[in-house]
C-alpha cells in the first residue's frame, strides 16, 4: 500500500496540475448544446480556452462573465446577469453551466442565489436551464472540478419524473475526466453489445470527437442531453469508471434509488474480464465473441510484449485515476513503478502498486526519474522538456496534449485499447534499449548454486 506525501515546496514548479475551473467546464462541453461559462476575469477563461483548443484543435464554445476591479468587490450578480441574459440572446443554449474560479470563491459570492434572483426578474428563461458548480481553483485539481460538476448537473437536473418507471435495459454510465473521446465511444459500444442502452454523462465523445457539423453550432454539438438527465433514474443502475465519479453515483441512488457500481479502471487484462462479467450479469445476456477474440489477441500482445516492460523503472505523473489505471497496468507489465506523482487527494491513490505517492509537480516528477534511473516517463505533453534532459522514452497521457495530433482519439481501455497501449509504449521502449543478453535477467541464486552443483557432479563422475 502507497503511502501519500504533499509536496513541501514554498511554490510549484512546472506545474503538473490543472484547476477546478477548466475540469469543471470540461464536463459541461460534454452536455448537448450547453454554454458553460466561467465566473471569474477574463484572462481565467481565455488561458481555460487556449489549453483545450491546443488540445483537441477544435472550436470550444467558453464564456466569462468578465469581472473587473469593481464588480470583484461589490459582487458580480450583475455581470452574471448580463451573461447568462446575453448568451441567451445569441447562442440559444438549452443549459448555461456556471463554474466559479478562484476571484470569485474569494469574494465569496452567493450564486446560486443570484441565479433564482435572475429567473424572478425574468421569466423568459424558463426555456433554459441553469446550473452552477463552486470549483475554487486555489484547492483540488481538474479532477475534482470535473467530479463537482458532474454532481451538481445531477442535482440540478437528476430529479425524478412523476410517473417514472425502470426501464430493463437502460443503464447509467458515468464517466471519469481520464476518459478520452475515444474512450467513451469504446465503453458504449461495449455496453450496447450486451443489448443495453447506455446514458453516457458526461459525453464527450458525441460534443469533441472532432466531426464536422453540417451547420454551425455557438454551443456544445452533441453529448448528454436534458431528456437524458431526467432518465437518469429509470435506469437499472449506475455504472462509475473511476472513483472520482463515486459521489455522482450516489447523488444519483440518493435522488432515484437507481444502485450504482464502481470500476476504478479499465486497462488491463483483469479490469476487463470484471467489467464483462457484470454486464453479462446485469444483461443476462453471454459475453459475445468478438471480446473473447478481442481478449485473446490482448494476451497475445502482452506475450509478445513482455519481453520490453519487463524491469522498466517508470516515473508517472498524473490525475489519480488516470495514474492508478496506469501504473497498476504498467506493474501487471512487468514494469516497476518508481516515482509516481499526483495532482491531488483520492481514496484511491494508497492502491497505486509503489512505495510512495507525491502531490507535487513536474519538478518532483523529474528528480523522482532522475533519482531511479528511469527507463521511461509518463505524463502529458508538458513533461516532454524533462524526458529530453533525462533522455528516456516519453508516452504522452492525460491532458493537454498539444504537440500531437489526435488526443481525443487515443484509446486506452477495453481489450482493444489495453493492447494498443502495448504497442505503442512497447515501441517506444524497443526504439530506445539496448541488445538484451542473458545478464539482463540473471537467475535467482537458488536456481545458479543447484546449477553450478550439478556441473560439478558430472564433473566429478566423468
Amino acid at each position: 500500500m502507497a503511502t501519500v506525501e504533499t509536496s513541501s515546496k514554498a511554490a510549484a514548479v512546472n506545474p503538473l496540475k490543472m484547476s477546478q475551473p477548466l475540469g469543471a467546464a470540461y464536463a459541461f462541453l460534454g452536455m448537448n448544446r450547453c454554454m458553460p461559462v466561467m465566473h471569474g476575469s477574463q484572462g481565467c477563461t481565455s488561458f481555460g480556452l487556449v489549453l483545450l483548443v491546443r488540445h483537441f484543435r477544435e472550436a470550444i464554445p467558453l464564456q466569462t462573465t468578465a469581472m473587473n476591479e469593481v464588480s470583484s468587490i461589490l459582487g458580480g450578480m450583475e455581470n452574471i446577469e448580463k451573461a447568462v441574459l446575453n448568451i441567451r440572446l445569441r447562442a440559444k443554449p438549452d443549459l448555461i453551466a456556471i463554474c466559479s474560479t478562484g476571484l470569485t470563491e474569494t469574494k465569496g459570492d452567493d450564486v446560486n442565489a443570484y441565479l433564482k434572483l435572475i429567473r424572478q426578474k425574468h421569466p423568459d428563461l424558463a426555456d433554459t436551464a441553469l446550473t452552477y458548480v463552486s470549483t475554487p481553483d486555489y484547492t483540488g485539481a481538474f479532477q475534482d472540478g470535473w467530479a463537482g460538476a458532474v454532481e451538481a448537473l445531477i442535482r440540478a437536473l437528476g430529479e425524478p419524473q412523476p410517473g417514472m418507471q425502470r426501464r430493463t435495459n437502460q443503464v447509467n454510465l458515468l464517466a471519469g475526466c481520464h476518459l478520452t473521446p475515444a474512450d467513451i465511444e469504446e465503453l458504449r459500444d461495449i455496453v450496447q453489445s450486451f443489448g443495453l442502452e447506455p446514458i453516457v454523462l458526461p459525453d464527450v465523445s458525441g460534443s469533441l470527437d472532432g466531426h464536422l457539423p453540417d451547420n454551425f453550432s455557438p454551443t456544445s454539438m452533441g453529448g448528454t442531453t436534458l431528456a437524458d438527465m431526467r432518465a437518469l433514474g429509470a435506469s437499472i443502475v449506475s455504472i462509475a469508471i473511476g472513483e472520482q465519479m463515486r459521489a455522482s453515483a450516489q447523488a444519483v441512488e440518493e435522488l432515484s434509488g437507481v444502485p450504482y457500481v464502481v470500476f476504478d479502471r479499465l486497462t488491463g487484462l483483469q479490469a476487463n474480464d470484471r467489467f464483462l462479467a457484470y454486464l453479462e450479469y446485469v444483461s443476462g445476456r453471454p459475453i459475445p465473441e468478438r471480446y473473447r477474440r478481442q481478449r485473446s489477441q490482448l494476451q497475445d500482445a502482452m506475450l509478445d510484449g513482455h519481453f520490453f516492460f519487463g524491469g522498466v523503472k517508470v516515473a508517472i505523473g498524473a490525475e489519480p485515476d488516470l495514474l492508478l489505471a496506469l501504473s497498476a497496468w504498467l506493474t501487471e507489465m512487468g514494469c516497476e513503478i518508481g516515482c509516481a506523482v499526483t495532482t491531488t487527494t483520492s481514496p484511491m491513490l494508497e492502491g497505486v502498486p509503489t512505495a510512495k505517492v507525491v502531490i507535487g509537480d513536474l519538478e518532483d516528477l523529474e528528480q523522482g526519474a532522475r533519482r531511479i534511473s528511469a527507463g521511461l516517463l509518463v505524463t502529458h505533453s508538458h513533461g516532454r522538456q524533462a524526458a529530453e534532459r533525462l533522455h528516456i522514452p516519453f508516452h504522452r497521457a492525460g491532458l493537454p496534449m498539444f504537440d500531437r495530433l489526435g488526443a481525443g482519439h487515443c484509446l486506452s481501455v477495453g481489450y482493444r485499447g489495453t493492447r494498443g497501449l502495448i504497442f505503442e509504449i512497447g515501441n517506444l521502449l524497443l526504439a530506445q534499449g539496448h541488445a538484451h543478453t542473458p545478464d539482463d535477467w540473471q537467475l535467482p541464486q537458488s536456481t545458479r548454486d543447484a546449477l553450478a552443483l550439478a556441473t560439478s557432479v558430472q564433473g566429478e563422475s566423468s
